[in-house]
């Protein structure tokens, strides 16, 4: 797929070029949705870019170069990395750190060469450390090592906030990153092993209905996480860009009020889903972290405002997503 691009209004000033790697995941399509359905967010000059792999390797210095010489950002959004679930990190655990390590230093290295204005890019929580006090907030990344499961690609991720801080100290580039948390929504990778919480439990729920069998939750669904629905965090990341003063990353989270249990969230998808059959849960699996709960204090200092989608109701619009889009859902 060729970068696609997204214009919005012209005005008079000056036209804001903003790339967004990664452009056809989860996050790039909540930034892509969020443009097209929130009249609010939409901004005069503004011309967005959103690519994929199939428009250049990042893992190549060249290849990022030609990218950037093409389109010639002035604001770049970086969510393209080297992603996967367990199984895999736990084998690959020097692939996912030597690939997104190559992947950041060379969009970071090519934003400062071509003069980016602001670059904001995309941690996951899982780079804090596994032994921590809770809630976290942003001055805790570096407090201790993250999980073992998947070291590679927490320090890789790690990294970027490292990097954004000697840019700026040493060239004086804005150079940020946010760090949201359990993200879901349309266009999510719904493969049971790769895939998150939310989107395998659409997955199940989905084949047990269809092959008229009993849904299987493992574990015994009191584990709770926030989520954050991916429109949301399309918003919040162009919020980030257009107006987060701070090199220091932030968290885009839900408040901690609104933490829900694996058991309520797969209830939820029940419902929107209308499954009528049997709901089991499998009590031999394990439950992982019972809590994991974020602060979202400094996003409330900046938008105390800001109202985040019911839960069901982004429950109910993923579902209506992956239910009229299976011929292009990832498995």
């Amino acid at each position: 797929m060729a970068a696609e691009q997204q214009q919005t209004m012209a005005g008079d000033g000056e036209v804001k070029r903003i790339l967004v790697t990664g452009g056809s995941g989860l996050v790039g399509n909540g930034i892509r949705i969020a443009l097209k359905d929130r009249p609010h967010v939409r901004q005069e000059n503004e011309e967005w870019i959103f690519i994929s792999s199939k428009d250049g390797n990042l893992l190549d210095r060249e290849s990022t170069e030609n990218i950037f010489k093409k389109h010639k950002p002035t604001h770049v959004i970086h969510l393209a990395a080297l992603v996967g679930g367990l199984f895999r990190n736990l084998k690959y655990n020097l692939d996912f750190l030597r690939d997104n390590l190559a992947i950041n230093d060379n969009v970071l290295e090519c934003c400062k060469k071509y003069n980016v204005k602001k670059l904001v890019s995309c941690l996951s929580t899982c780079i804090f450390p596994n032994k921590t006090e809770y809630p976290i907030d942003e001055t805790m990344i570096h407090n201790g090592p993250p999980h073992d499961s998947n070291f590679g690609y927490s320090y890789a991720k790690r990294m970027i906030d490292v990097q954004n801080r000697a840019y700026n100290k040493q060239h004086g580039c804005h150079f940020t990153a946010v760090i949201p948390t359990n993200v879901y929504g349309p266009y999510d990778n719904f493969n049971l092993e790769d895939g998150h919480v939310l989107p395998g439990l659409i997955n199940k729920v989905y084949t047990a209905k269809k092959d008229n069998t009993e849904f299987t939750v493992w574990g015994t669904g009191c584990p709770r996480r926030q989520f954050i629905y991916s429109v949301d965090l399309g918003e919040l990341m162009i919020w980030t860009m257009r107006s987060y003063p701070e090199i220091d990353p932030i968290i885009l989270s839900v408040g901690e009020e609104d933490e829900v249990s694996i058991k309520e969230a797969a209830e939820m998808v029940v419902d929107a889903m209308q499954f009528k059959g049997k709901v089991v849960y499998d009590t031999t699996k394990s439950d992982g972290q019972f809590k994991k709960t974020a602060s979202n204090s400094k996003l409330r200092k900046y938008r105390p405002d800001f109202q985040f989608t019911p839960f069901k109701q982004a429950i109910k619009e993923t579902v209506e997503w992956f239910e009229g889009n299976i011929d292009i859902v990832r498995f």
